[in-house]
């Protein structure tokens, strides 16, 4: 094994080294840097200090390699030796690669993480409801976002979702009618989504219908949108959902100890409710991401305790039922900080942005601007997600459509296994061995910039820096962006490559 990423490795720099050549000598020869200064006042000095700044009045050739020499001090960390050159601004290319990288990963990472995970679940499920109403629904929706183009979408979700969402927050109102059609609109999906006769799925969609009017009012009554909480009693419901939910996944119902544990932990979690409200008042990203792994850490103590023929199933749902049941709480300490955030005067009662990633003069501690940086990434974070929902989704689909029509799936129904084992352990597993590779060029492509949802939403990242860098002439920025993307995508795809022996014992890679 180690052979091999050696050998993969190599071939991966021999081939990074050629390709950026060729960029390097493609973007020099692809215009003047020196254009737009022509004619300009003080010219003859502008330009001496051009070329001398860019080493223009060397070779494109030998410029390329001045310009590997400072990339390869890159390779030594905290050596301070890392020097990619200066733009046609005479800006250090380091520093302003540092920014674009921050701004497309703060873009690009919620969104993929999000296509990924709802793609790949959607596309399993309407995989095991084949030909439904289920099917054609998911089908139909990730489509018609994949068709749509990215602009546009963008556009609609600063009309519907930010602009509209803004003025309802001004008074939050709704009438009957309205409550009544979205409420019917979620019992439709109750009723699409159910399974069985269709008497019961009429009982399923008349009680989402039911439901989502009850929730909607209450929100409404309550002023929840304005001021927003979930305290002890929706924690408690939902972390019980989450403890049944990990229990069905991982362990199976019948494993009472399993729930058991997750259900105490979902106990221990509301038992620390309001200790942890005095240690999350000073906030910071490092005491959140240490009491996550804490309660996780308490969650699989609690199922170790709890014990069974199978302590590991335990331990994974109570430690899983932890970390969530934390991830409300802290939820719940940023709808806190709502009502302050709202009538900021940076804000003024219209929260959800349409451009940049931060308001500017915003100040506040962390959870106000955790508040102000999510208000920022909902719309690109969506346009992103709906737009890459149909490759996952399409390709998750019939990859266990395939593995369930297997030999070895059919022998285990056959042997009484149950259908949450068929599926969890022997067909789920395998149907990801060919998304690994899907997954792999999503990142390292997604990591290059969105370039034109970094345009419509105003964000600087690494898409718009290669591309005003190519419409200038610059070099030095484009073969940093390129250095970053190419550096990622052979990383990554080298990790699907070790996925693969993860995902499927059959493959043994030689030395």
């Amino acid at each position: 094994m180690i052979s091999y990423i050696l050998r993969r490795l190599v071939t991966a720099v021999l081939i990074l080294f050629g390709a950026s050549f060729i960029v390097y000598m493609m973007t020099a020869f692809s215009g003047d840097p020196l254009g737009d200064l022509y004619g300009v006042p003080n010219s003859e000095r502008l330009i001496a200090a051009r070329v001398e700044a860019l080493n223009l009045d060397t070779p494109p050739v030998l410029r390329y390699f001045d310009w590997l020499g400072g990339a390869l001090g890159c390779l030594t960390p905290f050596a301070g030796t890392c020097d990619l050159g200066v733009t046609v601004e005479g800006q250090q290319v380091t520093t302003l690669l540092a920014g674009a990288m921050a701004q497309t990963i703060l873009l690009v990472t919620a969104g993929t993480v999000l296509a990924i995970v709802i793609g790949i679940t959607l596309g399993i499920v309407s995989a095991l409801r084949q030909y439904s109403g289920l099917d054609y629904g998911v089908t139909f929706f990730t489509f018609l976002c994949f068709s749509l183009p990215s602009f546009w979408l963008a556009v609609l979700l600063k009309e519907f979702v930010a602009i509209s969402f803004n003025n309802f927050l001004l008074d939050p109102v709704a009438s009957w009618a309205t409550i009544l059609a979205l409420a019917a609109l979620v019992g439709l999906g109750w009723y699409v989504a159910s399974f069985g006769a269709r008497r019961t799925r009429l009982l399923l969609g008349l009680a989402g219908f039911v439901l989502t009017a009850a929730v909607l009012w209450f929100l409404l009554a309550t002023n929840w949108f304005q001021q927003p909480a979930l305290g002890i009693p929706l924690i408690g419901l939902t972390g019980v959902l989450v403890a049944v939910v990990a229990t069905f996944l991982l362990a199976g119902l019948r494993n009472r100890r399993a729930l058991r544990a997750g259900l105490a932990t979902v106990a221990a979690g509301l038992v620390l409710y309001f200790p942890l409200q005095a240690v999350l008042a000073g906030g910071g990203l490092p005491r959140v991401l240490l009491l996550l792994v804490a309660m996780g850490a308490l969650g699989a103590g609690i199922g170790w305790a709890f014990g069974g023929h199978d302590r590991g199933q335990g331990v994974r749902v109570a430690a899983i039922t932890g970390v969530l049941v934390m991830g409300l709480v802290v939820l719940d300490r940023f709808m806190q900080a709502w009502p302050e955030y709202l009538d900021h005067g940076r804000i003024r009662g219209r929260p959800i942005a349409t451009a940049g990633s931060t308001t500017p003069g915003m100040s506040g501690d962390f959870w106000m601007t955790g508040l102000d940086l999510f208000t920022h990434l909902l719309l690109p974070t969506i346009a992103l997600t709906l737009l890459a929902l149909a490759s996952y989704s399409r390709y998750s689909r019939a990859s266990m459509l395939e593995i369930m029509n297997q030999d070895y799936v059919r022998t285990a129904r056959a042997k009484g296994v149950s259908e949450r084992s068929v599926v969890t352990r022997h067909a789920f597993r395998n149907a990801l061995i060919p998304l690994a590779t899907l997954v792999a060029y999503d990142i390292g492509a997604l990591i290059g910039g969105a370039i034109i949802t970094e345009q419509v939403f105003a964000f600087t990242g690494m898409g718009q820096l290669f591309v005003s860098s190519v419409h200038n002439v610059d070099p030095n920025p484009v073969m940093g962006v390129f250095l970053v993307t190419g550096i990622v995508a052979m990383v990554f795809n080298l990790v699907a490559d070790l996925v693969y022996s993860v995902l499927d014992p059959r493959v043994r890679v030689k030395a």
